[in-house]
């Protein structure tokens, strides 16, 4: 008895380690339920759900629950099956009988929908880029993308969508972008041509991604101007479309119009997103200093941002100060971080904004001031200082910079009286751009607002549905007695 009893004893911690995978397993037998509803259906709302229970799935994923999932969605020896099962790492002999001993408890679909055969796609795919598998991701992704291609149904572009991403997403993490810059387009073609909006989006978005990692911002600017717009269906995919096209504004000089789109693409991306944020949040402090704003405090203390906005802190300090030596220190100190985040070049622009805001400072300091002066304190370390500081005042008074006329007989710059900026429009104009802005988002909250289907129909009663209903009742009797008649 005492044998059994500590028997009993030293088996119960072996079952208690079990449960964890046949859980995930379960959960993943209930997301393949609501794809086949969700196909049957015609709804792709419910699949859309399925993608968002996969994500939370994904840490959970094991090779062990892979193969059994598998078994249980797919025809064991089918082409799909032997496809997906090469490209997972092998397992022990053990494991694998535990998994074929659980699957074989379920019978198998033999027939299965190609909603169900593109989310064994899709699942295995993700399980190798996460394991950083990348050469099988790349060629998992490569026959994902064959077989969508054989596949016209609005109920796998949700799915299709996804896959787009990490057939991308697999092909980047190699180096090997520019292979798939054909296919995409290709595949763009299709998607327009089978009218799959959601489709469209995603691939503009990996194309306009393809270009600007190698900068061919020229090339991005005229497929962006060309492809078909429509009303986005997914927040993430146009928050993408507002950063790339932010992105290319900045390089086309189109400060204003890329500020609108940074600063919009920040605000509407999700909470949890916060590196894209912070990459929206690095663009859109350089175009504010590119265009003469100083970006508030609270941009650089955003909470989870605050080291990574502190090179961009320390350079808005800079620039706000007008030093010119502290800019050169700082592009210097974190030019490794610029040149990761591809700033490097317009931080390279920022330095005419340096010596403009110094010498606005000197303006309103000052009544009167020697060029000689003006370049001792903007510092400037040319050949001809003085003719440099000239040709500064002069282009710095005809873009209205600084309120000032140039004395080049006694080489002086003076500087005018400041005068009521409530006098001038510039209220006005602040007040048109805010009105505008309240406007805008008033009417994106009001597009954006989602009722359920014949709300604006008035409910009727059980009174009045008797009514109407022996009303019909009486007029189909009445037809079949002038149907008899007829006879």
């Amino acid at each position: 008895m005492t044998q059994d009893v500590e028997m009993k004893e030293q088996q119960q911690p072996s079952n208690s380690t079990t449960p964890s995978s046949p859980s995930t397993l379960h959960h993943l037998k209930e997301i393949a339920s609501l794809i086949e509803t969700g196909a049957y259906a015609k709804e792709s709302r419910r699949i859309q759900k399925a993608v968002r229970l996969t994500n939370t799935l994904r840490r959970k994923l094991k090779t062990s629950v892979l193969y059994a999932f598998l078994d249980f969605a797919l025809s064991a020896g089918s082409e799909p099956f032997n496809r997906l099962i090469s490209y997972l790492p092998k397992e022990d002999e053990h494991e694998m009988e535990v998994d074929t001993a659980t699957s074989v408890t379920q019978a198998p679909a033999k027939h299965p929908l190609p909603e169900l055969e593109i989310y064994c796609y899709l699942l295995v795919l993700i399980f190798l880029i996460d394991q950083k598998k990348h050469n099988e991701a790349k060629a998992c992704s490569s026959a994902s993308i064959a077989r969508l291609k054989n596949l016209n149904k609005r109920t796998v572009d949700v799915l299709a969508s996804r896959l787009y991403s990490y057939y991308s997403l697999s092909y980047e993490l190699t180096g090997d972008l520019a292979e798939i810059r054909g296919n995409l387009l290709a595949l763009h073609r299709i998607a327009t041509l089978r009218h799959d909006e959601l489709g469209q989006e995603t691939l503009l978005n990996l194309l306009l991604r393809n270009y600007l990692h190698y900068n061919l911002y020229d090339q991005a600017e005229k497929l962006r101007s060309k492809a078909p717009r429509f009303e986005a269906h997914s927040n993430q995919q146009f928050c993408r479309y507002l950063f790339y096209l932010g992105k290319i504004r900045t390089i086309q000089l189109e400060y204003t119009d890329a500020k609108e789109s940074l600063l919009q693409a920040a605000r509407k991306a999700p909470s949890a997103a916060l590196a894209f944020r912070v990459q929206c949040n690095k663009w859109a402090i350089i175009v504010r200093l590119l265009l003469g704003e100083i970006p508030e405090r609270t941009v650089f203390m955003q909470k989870g941002m605050e080291n990574a906005l502190r090179p961009y802190f320390e350079l808005t300090n800079a620039v706000r100060i007008g030093d010119l030596e502290l800019f050169k220190s700082i592009a210097e100190k974190f030019s490794s971080t610029f040149s990761t985040d591809r700033t490097h070049n317009l931080i390279v622009r920022l330095r005419h904004n340096v010596i403009r805001t110094g010498l606005r400072n000197i303006s309103i300091s000052y009544s009167r001031i020697s060029l000689a002066d003006v370049a001792k304190k903007l510092r400037l370390d040319s050949a001809n200082p003085v003719a440099d500081a000239e040709s500064i005042v002069a282009k710095a008074i005809r873009d209205g910079a600084i309120d000032a006329t140039l004395d080049r007989v006694n080489g002086w710059m003076v500087s005018k009286e400041t005068g009521d900026i409530y006098s001038t429009n510039e209220p006005q104009l602040a007040f048109n751009s805010r009105i505008a802005f309240c406007l805008n988002m008033h009417n994106e909250a009001v597009r954006a607002l989602r009722f359920p289907p014949n709300s604006h129909k008035e409910k009727e009663s059980a009174e009045k549905r008797r009514e109407r209903q022996q009303q019909e009742q009486e007029l189909a009797k009445h037809i079949a007695e002038e149907d008899d008649d007829e006879f």
